[in-house]
């Protein structure tokens, strides 16, 4: 039977985990149960040496992301399952999670709806991500930045070198599953709200969150990004021959410009393609 660990990064959650932790032994009670604590200054460890929880502390931020791959390392289980120490995610939530697993995915996300969304402004960005996604990989992805997920550990494990320390781990991690062929599922969830206040703050982690977009086509096939952008910039270069051509009678700089734009944006997304290739190759 396969042996489980439950991975909660938690920064300055204490209050959260002291009601959530008991409700997780109570769903899971033989699980393994780690806390990593991304540097937080106030009872966390005290909170999970009165749980009887290990914790994994820090001795200062290193970020979300650092904290997922710090307790990846550490788990001992053969599945993984990642939920925010928040108190938003449903402990009686992971047996609806395991038992897709179980039916033969590699990683069950539970994927949020419209209502547990926090705010209407990352309600319609998470919807942008998950059509995008679904766009480059060709399936259904319901929620792409869910952090309330469950892994086979030894496949999750292989892309910990490619996981940022920042919070954009769930879009990594998705998007490399999708690349390496290995089936991802969605189950339906409501998440609570948050207990405490949030660490994403709207204004740093704006330029964040628009990199998420470009980091979905680099992880996946960055041609399918590149490609359509270099034929925008031929297309432009065409109309615009084709106006000052009619008007002056002449080819102008402004044409040569973005027909040479459109080489190079294609070049550049064919390099990529074969940078995204040897990141995903397995030494044997």
């Amino acid at each position: 039977m396969n042996r489980l660990s439950i991975i909660l990064p938690a920064k300055n959650e204490a209050p959260a985990l002291a009601a959530l932790l008991p409700r997780l032994r109570a769903a899971q009670p033989g699980a393994e149960i780690i806390v990593v604590d991304d540097g937080s200054t106030d009872d966390t460890r005290g909170i999970c040496r009165d749980s009887g929880v290990e914790c994994l502390s820090s001795p200062y931020s290193m970020g979300n992301g650092a904290a997922i791959k710090r307790g990846a390392r550490a788990a001992t289980g053969d599945i993984l399952v990642f939920m925010d120490g928040d108190g938003q995610h449903d402990p009686a939530d992971i047996a609806r999670l395991l038992e897709q697993l179980n039916r033969g995915y590699d990683m069950v996300v539970g994927a949020r709806d419209w209502g547990s969304q926090a705010g209407v402004g990352r309600g319609l960005a998470n919807t942008l991500y998950n059509w995008l996604a679904t766009h480059m990989t060709g399936h259904p992805v319901l929620d792409l930045t869910s952090g309330f997920r469950a892994v086979r550990a030894d496949k999750f494990r292989e892309f910990l070198h490619l996981l940022p320390n920042g919070f954009s781990y769930p879009t990594t991690s998705t998007m490399a599953f999708f690349r390496s062929a290995y089936p991802v599922a969605y189950v339906p969830i409501k998440a609570a709200q948050r207990i405490g206040t949030s660490h994403i703050k709207p204004l740093r982690d704006g330029v964040r969150f628009l990199l998420i977009i470009f980091k979905i086509a680099t992880l996946y096939s960055p041609l399918k990004l590149f490609a359509p952008a270099s034929a925008m910039f031929f297309l432009l270069g065409c109309a615009n021959y084709a106006w000052t051509f009619a008007h002056a009678g002449r080819l102008t700089n402004g044409s040569t410009l973005m027909w040479s734009a459109a080489v190079i944006v294609f070049l550049i997304g064919l390099v990529s393609e074969q940078i995204t290739g040897l990141m995903y190759r397995r030494d044997q």
